[in-house]
């Protein structure tokens, strides 16, 4: 049996790099059966958390009603979330970050999301793999508070313009990340 896939992106350019490896990932996963729901989250109107603690209190995960609201109940019932992005100036990109943020509703909220599946497909421009840290440090102390269990990271250094990803093995890997769920 299929399971419930949350994939948020984090990129502002439809054609770029890490929404290839989403793509390759969202493939693979429907074609084991699995429900994908795709959020861009580059491409919506998702603002950072202002800290009011009311959420759940109006029936939605935030008061403030932007479009967190439309994916928030997705991911509270998915088994599994994908983040995908690229890495900006050595961290989450802005893009995602209020996504990410705005899942403290679920804590506030009283919501158990434990025991849902992640994994994270992340590109950067640099050859350093330890440039991927300012992403996978966050995500990694996150998914502890929320009780997630990891099942894998694609992480392709070295692309920047679009189309570089085809010089890598990232899309390929990004679709085997979909036999982990």
């Amino acid at each position: 049996m299929g399971k419930k896939i949350a994939v948020i992106t984090g990129s502002p350019r439809k054609n770029g790099n890490s929404f290839a490896m989403t793509d390759a990932f969202i493939k693979a996963a429907e074609e084991k059966g699995h429900t994908v729901t795709r959020f861009d989250a580059a491409l919506r109107s998702v603002g950072g958390c202002r800290g009011c603690e009311t959420c759940y209190k109006t029936g939605k995960a935030c008061s403030f009603d932007d479009d967190f609201n439309q994916i928030a109940p997705v991911i509270l019932e998915a088994d599994a979330v994908i983040f995908t992005m690229p890495v900006y100036w050595y961290t989450i990109p802005a893009q995602i970050k209020g996504v990410i943020d705005r899942m403290f509703s679920f804590v506030v909220g009283g919501k158990d999301i434990s025991g849902k599946e992640y994994g994270l497909i992340l590109c950067c421009e640099e050859d350093d793999l330890s440039v991927f840290d300012g992403i996978r440090q966050p995500m990694e102390r996150s998914a502890a508070l929320l009780k997630w269990n990891l099942i894998g990271e694609v992480l392709v250094p070295g692309v920047l313009k679009v189309g570089d990803i085809e010089k890598t093995d990232g899309c390929q890997r990004a679709a085997e990340l979909a036999e982990k769920i």
